[in-house]
């Protein structure tokens, strides 16, 4: 037995640690308590990744009950855009990556209005815009959360390294697959052929 399967994770502990998705920043938010490890001696808040686990997988059940075209996938995080565009492109879904134009989710008279049923977020401080308009339409919101993050808008946090490169290729190749498993467009993780380098943002 793998220790994937021996813990019940996604995958090996070891991809989400040398991914960096544990390294949290050396602020922490009371909202964000829960989902932190420990502090290291460097003063960085380290997160706990069988949490993120758990919550990439019930995500994934979650996004996996809406039609694709009804999920908005939001990134103005400059490492977080290629990851949310694979994300998006994999699914079906439309991507908000780089910029989010004020009123897209609120105002009809702009050229790219969107009426989404649920938002997934890179950084909820970083995209708080579309936080904020889809909070004024009342749909569901799922944030990648650090250490430092407020959460009382969000309705599903995934805890992570939200500002790393591979961190956020890893969560969103992940979430991918998890997706794809959920609504049984792929019957075993073997038949994912996206790899991670896929939502990997170049340097």
């Amino acid at each position: 037995m793998s220790e994937a399967e021996n813990y019940g994770l996604l995958v090996e502990e070891d991809v989400y640690l040398t991914s960096g998705v544990h390294i949290g920043t050396q602020q922490k938010s009371a909202d964000m308590m829960d989902f932190i490890y420990k502090v290291r001696q460097d003063g960085l808040y380290v997160l706990d990744v069988k949490k993120t686990d758990d919550r990439i997988r019930t995500a994934a059940k979650f996004l996996a009950r809406f039609d694709p075209r009804r999920i908005l996938v939001v990134s103005s995080r400059q490492y977080g855009q290629k990851p949310a565009r694979e994300f998006s492109r994999a699914i079906g879904a439309p991507a908000s990556a780089g910029r989010f134009v004020p009123g897209t989710l609120t105002n009809p008279a702009i050229s790219g209005y969107m009426e989404p049923e649920v938002i997934l977020c890179t950084d909820p401080a970083a995209d708080r815009q579309a936080l904020k308009e889809a909070l004024g339409i009342g749909i569901p919101i799922i944030a990648m959360c650090d250490a430092n993050n407020e959460t009382r808008n969000v309705d599903l946090v995934i805890p992570t390294n939200n500002k790393g490169r591979v961190a956020l290729s890893c969560v969103y190749w992940l979430l991918t697959r998890e997706v794809l498993m959920a609504r049984g467009d792929l019957k075993h993780h073997e038949d994912f052929a996206l790899t991670m380098e896929d939502f990997e943002s170049k340097l």
